[in-house]
């Protein structure tokens, strides 16, 4: 790495980057290593606060430092409605990571990185002004319900904690992902890619989401805040990185591998995980499903002992033996409760001491976020007083999710083994809605789960919990990723052997769980059942007929699970002898 200046401009060229201050505008051109352009970075970023707009009122000059290792490239801005702010680029030899902080008061609404308001230079006028991008694709590790990885460059797209089954929401199935964007370009030898992500130090991922603003030759990057992050004195937002690398998920990996190297997330040992977190795993969801579509009535009134009996009956008798049973939506009484609901378990203790002295494990599906049964002074609301989810941030709500974990796993409780977390989209978004603490964003997710963690530890040191959450920030607080219900209709094994590759990279210690539901008939579900044993473990939700459907399940059906679960064991026993 080196640096060239003269007086008017300043070079900073690294192993597989250039970039270049330009002597007339506010931007900093990013090259390949060999000059070619790929971006003008709008250098002057708008950090606007929920009371108003920030907008740059005039830029000083260009200031470098050369210490071991890294080259520092900054400059001073005056704002409208900040005291300073204060922009870097920190250049690495094989990478760079572009840093902004203010000076002020303000609770942050949304941070737009390489695009704002600028009005110091009468040349240029005034408005809003985004990055130039000559990017050839874009992608995205974020699934969605048209399971589709890439975008245009000229497009807009978003990772985030939320999403439903409603329009420009339909991406719940990870809750998040690695916050990291990566954008192509062509080269000599093919696409190479650039990944642009955000790096948060611990304590400060209180953002809702992480977007891609792009238009015809521009682009901007977005952090929404929405107001529940309190500015007062000096503040410095999370710097966005840079890596180099001959593919996307490659591209990803170098930018988790960038998250541990400086802090900002623990990673978590593969040899942790107890052997019988690796067996294969039953839910009945799926039977529940196909249960509610011969009589009336929804999937969740069939979360029943003697139905969920009456499924490990049926799969014993075609010699199916789960190793991991998951008693889904909805066993309890409440969701925010977590109490059993004794007209349809009248002795879940005693179903639960069976299926241990069969050699099984049992986890209960839990809402998260479900304020169901909780009293709203421990509920977070909205501005007109309703309960809108569950408050890991109040204490009275915390004792009483600690209760309810101990309640279910303890042995003279329930006595399960851990949980499969459901619904994680449902952590609450927007301006306006109240928490008892000031947590949010990433940081609410991760104190939810923490709590539940911890306990479940303390109570059972072996105890799994299952989320959909593949960011590596949570890698810590989870032990088994779900790679979350499949979209019928679509290419499924492409789209998981995507979501299993995301969640890999993201948490390569954490155990997959392939998932089993829904499918668009029994061909699709065949054909997806022995890539489960190569991407995690395999699941099953089907009992004896395909919900979607109604095709029964087959002779030649069962001995297909028997042989893959069959396969995937040797080669969990091969692993434990090596």
């Amino acid at each position: 790495m080196h640096l060239r200046r003269n007086d008017k401009t300043i070079r900073i060229c690294g192993e597989s980057y250039q970039l270049a201050t330009a002597h007339d505008r506010p931007f900093v051109y990013l090259e390949c290593g060999n000059g070619e352009r790929l971006a003008e970075l709008f250098v002057l970023s708008s950090v606007h606060p929920l009371h108003d707009r920030d907008d740059t009122v005039a830029a000083g000059a260009w200031e470098v430092e050369e210490r071991e290792g890294v080259i520092l490239l900054s400059l001073v801005a005056h704002s409208s409605v900040w005291a300073e702010k204060r922009y870097r680029f920190r250049c690495y030899p094989e990478r760079f990571i572009y840093e902004v902080e203010v000076a002020g008061r303000g609770a942050l609404a949304e941070v737009h990185y390489f695009g704002g308001y600028y009005s110091g230079n009468l040349r240029w006028g005034s408005g809003f002004f985004p990055s130039g991008q000559q990017f050839a694709e874009g992608f995205s590790p974020e699934p969605n319900d048209y399971e589709a990885s890439f975008f245009a460059p000229d497009s807009s797209t978003a990772i985030n904690l939320t999403g439903v089954p409603l329009p420009g929401r339909g991406d719940w199935f990870f809750t998040p992902p690695p916050f990291c964007f990566a954008l192509a370009h062509d080269g000599a030898e093919g696409l190479l890619w650039t990944g642009i992500g955000v790096e948060a130090p611990p304590g400060q991922n209180s953002f809702a989401d992480y977007g891609y603003n792009g238009g015809h030759g521009t682009f901007f990057l977005t952090l929404n805040y929405e107001g529940h992050t309190a500015v007062d004195g000096r503040y410095r937002l999370p710097a966005i990185g840079f890596d180099f690398a001959s593919g996307p998920y490659e591209a990803v990996a170098a930018h988790v591998a960038a998250l541990r190297e400086a802090g900002c997330v623990t990673a978590k040992g593969a040899a942790a995980a107890p052997a019988w977190w690796r067996s294969p795993l039953f839910c009945g969801w799926g039977s529940q499903c196909y249960l509610a579509s011969l009589e009336p009535g929804r999937p969740a009134d069939f979360a029943r002992q003697e139905t969920y009996e009456g499924f490990l009956l049926a799969l014993a008798m075609n010699e199916v033996d789960p190793g991991i049973v998951v008693l889904d939506d909805k066993w309890q009484a409440s969701y925010g409760g977590n109490e059993v609901d004794k007209g349809k378990w009248p002795d879940l203790p005693g179903f639960v001491a069976h299926q241990h002295a069969a050699g099984r494990h049992v986890l209960l599906w839990l809402k998260a976020w479900d304020p169901e049964g909780v009293p709203a002074a421990e509920c977070i609301t909205n501005a007109g007083g309703l309960p809108i989810a569950v408050d890991p941030t109040n204490p009275a709500y915390e004792r009483r999710l600690r209760t309810a974990v101990r309640r279910m796993l303890a042995a003279d409780g329930y006595n399960a083994d851990g949980f499969k977390i459901d619904f994680s989209a449902r952590i609450p978004s927007g301006p306006g809605i109240r928490t008892s603490g000031q947590l949010w964003g990433l940081e609410l997710m991760r104190r939810y789960l923490q709590i539940i963690y911890e306990e479940a530890k303390q109570v059972k040191a072996d105890a799994l919990i299952m989320t959909h959450t593949p960011h590596p920030y949570l890698a810590d607080v989870v032990d088994m990723l779900r790679l979350n219900d499949m979209n019928v209709g679509t290419d499924i094994v492409r789209a998981m052997q995507h979501r299993a590759q995301i969640a890999s990279i993201a948490c390569p210690g954490v155990v997959i769980d392939t998932d089993n539901w829904p499918v668009t008939d029994r061909a699709t579900w065949r054909a997806y059942l022995p890539l489960q044993a190569e991407l995690g473990v395999p699941s099953l939700y089907y009992v004896s007929h395909v919900d979607a459907t109604g095709e029964p399940l087959l002779a030649e059906d069962y001995e297909l699970i028997r042989r893959v679960w069959q396969r995937f064991r040797e080669r969990q026993a091969d692993k434990e002898l090596s």
